[in-house]
């Protein structure tokens, strides 16, 4: 298969969006490391493939090189960082301290860059990528999430530095993510007509499945991408249908 010998390490890659990454790097032949600070509820697997799981908390410099050291020691290589681990409950700027939403920042910011940094030897060995997992909230106003939004922008703002200071050994891309459907979409969306509505908003009339967010991270992984590094390639079903369009009188039959 594609991938065959390489190895991957996908943050937060025990359910949701991170657990379609790993499987879809399962199914295309590389062995799968997933690490969250909990075991997942269930396997990661695919194509009777299965993910190995480590525990750590990415937000501990120290845990997370040793996290690396021990990869590389089973593994003997690493080709490819998935920073997917992030995410962010709903609340608004005046709702909560700075030091709640620097933590935020912390999570979807400084830990990818804390594992990049200590994942960089390793795949600087094996010439591989990283793949920034960001979100259409860092390109557009974010209100209830103002503090991952403004991390997401800083996120794909870094992987553009990183391409530029690691090349040509390690190549560095973003895959910006508009809707996805998991395990945890009612809590965002509401019940399956509340889903359906919210696809019905993006132009090829879907959420994304989170196996179409790890199409796209195999892809930015391979070969097919040697020559792909500092880009962000935008997964979002066509973005989303300006307001104005809908508001304005003209155009309109009668």
């Amino acid at each position: 298969m594609e991938l065959d010998g390489r190895v991957v390490v996908v943050t937060g890659g025990t359910r949701g969006v991170g657990a379609g990454i790993a499987r879809s790097f399962l199914a295309a032949g590389a062995d799968v490391v997933v690490c969250a600070r909990r075991p997942p509820d269930e396997e990661v697997a695919a194509d009777g493939r299965r993910a190995a799981f480590s525990p750590v908390d990415l937000r501990d410099p120290a845990a997370v090189h040793d996290f690396f050291d021990a990869v590389a020691g089973r593994h003997g290589r690493l080709d490819c960082l998935v920073n997917n681990a992030g995410g962010t409950p709903y609340r608004l700027l005046g709702e909560g301290e700075a030091q709640r939403h620097a933590r935020v920042v912390e999570l979807n910011l400084l830990a990818p860059m804390t594992t990049s940094l200590a994942a960089y030897p390793w795949l600087r060995e094996a010439r591989g990528s990283v793949v920034m997992i960001g979100s259409v909230s860092g390109t557009r106003p974010s209100p209830g999430t103002a503090a991952y939004g403004a991390a997401k922008a800083g996120l794909e703002n870094l992987a553009r530095s990183m391409a530029v200071e690691w090349a040509p050994d390690v190549r560095v891309n973003s895959l910006v993510l508009g809707m996805v459907r998991t395990e945890l979409a009612h809590l965002h969306y509401g019940d399956e007509a509340g889903i359906a509505s919210v696809g019905a908003t993006v132009p090829l009339g879907r959420l994304a499945e989170p196996s179409d967010v790890g199409e796209a991270a195999v892809f930015l992984a391979s070969d097919r991408a040697a020559y792909v590094s500092g880009a962000s390639l935008l997964v979002h079903g066509g973005g989303e249908r300006p307001a104005f369009l809908d508001a304005a009188t003209v155009n309109k039959e009668s």
